[in-house]
């Protein structure tokens, strides 16, 4: 009888996991740079505590994975849960409450408002997003997670103070109607769940004593803050209503009391931005100049020009703007090597549509070819150009 020998090989594959094997970065926060009332959004990326996939898991509840916030000198047990069912990823977060005491009475618009300040009471944990925490103008976010006994990793982000923007979201507006005012700063959003809501002082050029601007928040925890100012040239000034005349310059002022470093907490900053009551244009279609000609002392157009022959050298001008437009006209007169051999000018104010025919009287002692160049500038000591500059050669025999 023959002997079957059956033998039977059993591989055992090994699997070695890493220590840290749920993530080379297993803690991320949505921002690195966060507002002292700002949202912190923190996500934990721990496969090894999808305990049951049939089920939403939590990390931060034992003390095998304990979870802790902090900011300076404060910090508050918390816990996440699992984004899903089998995910493996565990989601929450913590508001900043800010320093009631950082600016003291003055708050920070000037008129006592801060934020709370407030820390959370947590027993014996807080989460996944009922935490708050106090904090400072200079200061940080850590979360660490303890995922094994003397097993610990962290994600961190800094707070700071924000340097704020102000615009208006058109750069003229018809008089007699609406603009509006955009404020961005991150510091005035106190409250993450609420709209925040603070004033600041608009003027223009007709009524220099202004009014103050209600600013609220375009949604909860926006940052970003508009208001609406109606422009009137019928009504004297009165709660959003400013008083203006065409042409007036309106400005806002917004004081900035939570600065970024360099500057200290007791600082403040005012920031201001323009708009113009009527049509603006750009300024080198403010009174543009065209037609360029050379005419004899009768006011009849040359083609040549004699030696010693008085001539003026003449172009249209008209202000395209619904206001007076004060000018200077300036004529230069270069011979074939470049050098300047008149330079003359007058001044005057247009008034709105207004077309003038200005000119300047030149008389030429040298034959040759010249080039006259003709400039229409806001005045002598203002040099702003209103016009793109016009060229006009002439022959002089």
């Amino acid at each position: 009888m023959k002997k079957i020998i059956i033998i039977s090989i059993i591989i055992i594959c090994l699997v070695v996991i890493p220590p840290n094997a749920f993530s080379t970065t297993p803690i991320q926060l949505n921002k690195k740079v966060f507002g002292w009332t700002d949202r912190v959004y923190i996500t934990i990326y721990a496969p090894d505590f999808n305990s049951d996939p049939n089920l939403i898991d939590e990390i931060g509840v034992t003390s095998d994975d304990k979870i802790t916030v902090s900011t300076s000198g404060n910090s508050i047990p918390y816990r996440l849960v699992e984004t899903g069912t089998n995910t493996g990823i565990f989601s929450g977060y913590v508001t900043l409450t800010g320093d009631p005491t950082a600016k003291g009475a003055t708050g920070v618009d000037g008129h006592g408002t801060n934020p709370t300040g407030i820390q959370s009471t947590c027993n014996p944990v807080c989460g996944p997003t009922n935490g708050f925490l106090p904090s400072s103008r200079n200061d940080g976010v850590t979360v660490s997670f303890e995922y094994n006994r003397d097993q610990v990793v962290t994600g961190s982000g800094t707070v700071q103070w924000n340097l704020g923007s102000v615009k208006w979201l058109q750069p003229s507006y018809p008089v007699n109607s609406q603009g509006t005012l955009q404020i961005t700063d991150l510091d005035m959003n106190l409250n993450p769940d609420a709209i925040d809501k603070f004033d600041v002082n608009v003027w223009s050029d007709s009524d220099s004593g202004g009014i103050k601007v209600s600013m609220t928040e375009t949604g909860p925890n926006t940052g970003v803050f508009q208001g609406t100012v109606y422009f009137t040239t019928d009504f004297s000034s009165s709660g959003n209503r400013i008083h203006v005349t065409s042409g007036d310059t309106i400005t806002a002022d917004y004081t900035d009391m939570t600065l970024p470093p360099p500057h200290s907490p007791a600082d403040q900053l005012h920031i201001t931005a323009t708009t113009i009551a009527g049509t603006s244009l750009p300024p080198l279609e403010q009174a543009p100049a065209d037609n360029a000609r050379i005419v004899d002392s009768t006011g009849k157009a040359v083609d040549k020009v004699n030696l010693d022959q008085q001539i003026q050298i003449v172009s249209n001008v008209t202000n395209q703007e619904n206001r007076d437009q004060p000018f200077a006209y300036l004529v230069q007169i270069q011979d074939n090597n470049g050098i300047t051999v008149s330079l003359s000018w007058i001044t005057g104010s247009m008034a709105p549509k207004q077309a003038l025919n200005l000119g300047q009287s030149w008389i030429p002692h040298t034959a040759g070819t010249y080039v006259a160049q003709i400039f229409v500038w806001q005045s002598i000591s203002n040099p702003n150009a209103l016009s793109p500059p016009l060229s006009l050669p002439i022959q002089v025999s």
